[in-house]
């Protein structure tokens, strides 16, 4: 009753034969199906082809591989298919593009060859009322008003002061620190105390720091509600998330004190007020949310990258003290000494930040849409679909880098060479009119990290080796496996102590 008779004189592996054959022929007809069903769908008005590439398995694509690959997905493809391909992530058609004049056509093609298009599960998490679905006037006056110079100014001293108080943290444990979860909780720390006003206690902090990792963990997924789905976590995380800032923005409202109106928040409800709107809360809400997205993962995974070229570059370090001792500002110990144009005078250290973005930098590209078919590499890039540029693909393979372009060499950004002089060659943080909102923040953030680090610690390694480094969805080290032992070094002490 519960297995079918076999033919007399077969056994079961020949008897399944047929039938396991019949469905790897099922199979190959879908694939080819799905290619073909993405083959029409080229714009006929245009004589180009489209891109060269693979789409991958129905409705999945190559998202699976790509997630496992991580930089290797795209390199290898683009080894095999050329600085312009096609592929299926996310549930969407997508062409990946490399190379400085292909990005500088889509950077500066917004909004009349491209619009911002972020995956479908990021803009369902995140929100539409966010920097990132934000165009025109609106986009403009919102990134001006939470990153002015003056905003920035303002948070330089509060940000000193938590890298201090978080740097002495790692100087006294006694055992190894993992460096990318540490870096996550400083930079989780300064979104939330300076850039929101948030006043936690450590158990809410840390609660809140999970939640917030969960839902940056799930942005980049398919985009399937379904139990158990990466989409369902990452909503999931949202609506808690979104509980705790309707309570914390309300406390916030109902402050009258003028001395607390100096976060970012702030600014953003003071300058409606000035014009004349109100944010709703639900708009406010997600304006919290996009404000800790846009200083909490890509800068723990720069804070790390930089800790870790640091490590492996101790001349780097020997300079970058030379220098603060040239400006009065090694072993500085009073904030207010610290200025964004005390920062911008340490043209060495400049070099060192840019050269770790070049070299690791958090994300590997950004998202646009087609807004009409257009060419690229002498093909054509259909309405509609969506268009991935690659920053790290664009740095590892510019031809302006006249050394190794894969060494760590800061000098190669010194007056002497400014081999990145090229406006595409280098973008780290985006381009154009949607370059990273933060990005003035990010790096006023590493700066002050590295002026702490270099002045009053020395690190280690706890492991054997170096780690490997993933880089999908951000640039970390593999299982948090940057171990370091943190000391601290006595005042008048150097690289020696």
């Amino acid at each position: 009753v519960l297995f079918p008779r076999m033919p007399a004189g077969l056994s079961w592996p020949e008897a399944a034969a047929p039938a396991l054959l019949a469905l790897a022929l099922l199979v190959t007809l879908c694939r080819h199906l799905w290619a073909l069903r993405w083959s029409l769908s080229r714009d006929r008005a245009s004589a180009l082809p489209l891109p060269r590439g693979s789409m991958g398995w129905p409705f999945f694509g190559e998202t699976l591989h790509w997630l496992l690959q991580g930089s290797r997905f795209h390199s290898s493809r683009r080894e095999r298919y050329g600085n312009v391909f096609k592929t299926h992530l996310l549930g969407r058609p997508v062409v990946r593009v490399t190379g400085a004049e292909n990005i500088r056509k889509i950077l500066l093609g917004e909004h009349t060859l491209v619009s911002t298009q972020w995956p479908q599960s990021t803009q369902i998490i995140l929100g539409s009322h966010t920097l990132l679905g934000s165009i025109g006037d609106l986009h403009r006056q919102r990134r001006k008003v939470m990153f002015s110079r003056a905003a920035l100014e303002s948070y330089l001293p509060r940000i000193q002061k938590v890298v201090s108080w978080e740097l002495r943290g790692w100087c006294m444990e006694p055992g190894s620190i993992a460096v990318y979860s540490s870096a996550k909780t400083l930079t989780f720390r300064i979104a939330a105390r300076i850039l929101l006003g948030l006043r936690l206690e450590e158990k809410q902090f840390k609660d809140l720091a999970k939640t917030f990792e969960q839902l940056v963990e799930n942005l980049f997924s398919l985009p399937l509600n379904i139990p158990f789905s990466g989409l369902r976590k990452g909503i999931k995380a949202r609506d808690m998330l979104h509980e705790f800032m309707e309570k914390a923005i309300q406390e916030k409202l109902q402050r009258n004190n003028p001395e607390d109106h100096s976060d970012a928040l702030d600014f953003i409800i003071n300058s409606a007020k000035e014009h004349g709107k109100e944010f709703t809360m639900q708009e406010l809400k997600e304006s919290a949310i996009e404000l800790i997205f846009a200083a909490f993962f890509t800068t723990a995974s720069a804070s790390t990258s930089l800790i870790l070229l640091l490590l492996k570059h101790p001349s780097v370090i020997e300079k970058i003290r030379q220098e603060l001792t040239s400006h009065e500002l090694y072993h500085c110990r009073c904030p207010s000494d610290i200025s964004l144009e005390k920062l911008s005078r340490l043209r060495y250290l400049d070099c060192v930040i840019k050269e770790v973005l070049r070299v690791l930098p958090p994300v590997s590209g950004g998202y646009r849409t087609a807004l009409q078919t257009f060419e690229l590499d002498g093909y054509q890039i259909p309405k509609g679909w969506s268009v991935m540029y690659s920053i790290r693909d664009t740095h590892e393979t510019a031809a302006i880098y006249q050394s190794a372009p894969s060494g760590f060499d800061p000098d190669r950004f010194g007056a002497a060479r400014m081999e990145a002089t090229g406006r595409f060659h280098y973008i780290p943080f985006g381009g154009g009119a949607r370059s990273c909102i933060g990005k003035e923040l990010a790096q006023a953030i590493l700066k002050l990290l590295a002026i702490e680090l270099v002045s009053t610690a020395r690190w280690e390694l706890a492991t054997p080796g170096y780690p490997a480094m993933q880089t999908v969805p951000i640039v970390h080290p593999v299982d948090d496996g940057l171990q370091l032992y943190f000391h601290p070094l006595q005042p008048g002490h150097g690289s020696e102590a």
